[in-house]
């Protein structure tokens, strides 16, 4: 573990971190035959697309289907590896195909102990850290890890919250507020660098389902063309860097104003008035955006759980409008808010199965106990060997990939 104060972290970079200037590509990386060793480099690589002969739904592993995710963001920053490889082999077990797990990790102060941290943004630059214990090799054996098991991951770029370094990691170096994250050129120049750092190391690997923009973007009280915006041109980036894997924006799918008469049971309310700055359908319709994204925490936007089905169901038409695939990316209802929270699961996966065309969904989230001691769970969390997932997990997954290959709702 090394303990760095901000000067001997200066005096080390030159060994453990690297100073941005031009992000290296895979083949250039120093490290690139730790990664082939690794898995991470595919020679015969099954990447994941939208399906060939139906638009709205994915193709995995050469084949059109339906399937079942988990939530796993931890992954890359658990810094045993016993523990990655206990929880990928639980993840594939539960019959998961894919896991989003976090690809940022940033810090501008990198003498706190105990973190995982993929690069640093202060007054003396940006660096991003190679260290094997702290620093993106951790991100690398989550990669492997998940290879060997046959799971693809989802790994988001940026965090619209603090947690982890989110866009407040930029603006505390490069001035603004967090709404000014989107249109401050210092600011997008150097979450390009970290883009380029992280796609051209993992952009020939079979292990990426997909990039993504930001976890659960917000600018609120902006007009929804600021992240429109955006999203158009980080999005197109990311494409000029790697044109075989997919792209997703990761955000909750709020709606606005001008869904009104567009989605089925619309109402005025805050899940639909645009308030933190997301217009789901402007987003979705990008054409250097692969598929749709949104979220379902009705406890914490102030609606009951049932009117859960409805907002899958608003997605799923938008979906349908557009001709592309939609996710329910997270979805989840904490311990202890009902005496049995995997009725209102299993409510909501229903929807998903029985009447919508969905292409995938990802629970909110893999629970385990790590052998370290780990504990970055929350009270979301279902955990393995639980009589909870075998309900909401195996038996979901199994009826996921049982659903006849076709997008006719």
């Amino acid at each position: 573990m090394y303990i760095l104060s901000h000067l001997s972290f200066l005096a080390v970079a030159a060994l453990q971190f690297q100073l941005v200037t031009a992000a290296p590509t895979l083949r250039e990386d120093p490290k690139n035959s730790e990664l082939d060793r690794r898995g991470l480099i595919s020679p015969t690589p099954a990447f994941s697309t939208v399906s060939p002969t139906n638009k709205r739904l994915f193709q995995l592993e050469g084949k059109t289907q339906y399937f079942a995710g988990t939530n796993a963001w931890w992954l890359g920053h658990l810094q045993k590896n016993e523990d990655v490889d206990i929880a990928v082999s639980q993840i594939a077990a539960t019959g998961y195909k894919v896991a989003r797990v976090w690809g940022f990790g940033t810090t501008n102060d990198p003498g706190k102990p105990y973190d995982v941290w993929y690069q640093v943004l202060n007054s003396s630059g940006q660096y991003f850290n190679h260290d094997p214990v702290t620093g993106i090799a951790r991100l690398d054996y989550a990669l492997a890890a998940a290879q060997k098991k046959g799971i693809q991951l989802i790994l988001p770029l940026l965090n619209n919250f603090d947690a982890l370094g989110g866009i407040n990691t930029y603006t505390n170096v490069y001035g603004g507020s967090h709404n000014d994250f989107y249109t401050n050129p210092r600011a997008q120049a150097a979450y390009k660098n970290y883009i380029k750092f992280i796609v051209n190391r993992y952009k020939s690997s079979s292990a990426i389902f997909s990039w993504e923009l930001c976890n659960e973007p917000r600018c609120p009280g902006c007009n929804p063309s600021v992240i429109t915006k955006w999203a158009s041109d980080i999005s197109a980036y990311i494409k000029s860097l790697d044109r075989t894997h997919m792209v997703s924006l990761g955000d909750e799918g709020w709606f606005t104003a001008t869904s009104a008469t567009t989605i089925p049971n619309y109402e005025q309310s805050y899940a639909y008035g645009g308030y933190e700055g997301v217009d789901f359908q402007a987003n979705l319709a990008i054409k250097t955006l692969d598929f749709g994204t949104f979220h379902l925490y009705p406890n914490q936007w102030g609606y009951n759980f049932t009117w859960g089905n409805t907002w899958i169901e608003q997605h799923n038409a938008v979906g349908k409008a557009l001709g592309k695939p939609v996710m329910l990316e997270e979805y989840a209802v904490p311990q202890g808010e009902l005496a049995d929270r995997v009725a209102i699961l299993l409510k909501w996966q229903e929807t998903v199965v029985k009447k919508t065309s969905v292409a995938a969904d990802a629970a909110w989230q893999f629970g385990t106990v790590f052998p370290s001691g780990a504990t970055p769970l929350d009270e979301y969390a279902v955990f393995w060997n639980s009589s909870e997932l075998e309900v909401v997990g195996v038996q979901h997954a199994r009826e996921m990939r049982a659903k006849r290959a076709v997008a006719t709702l």
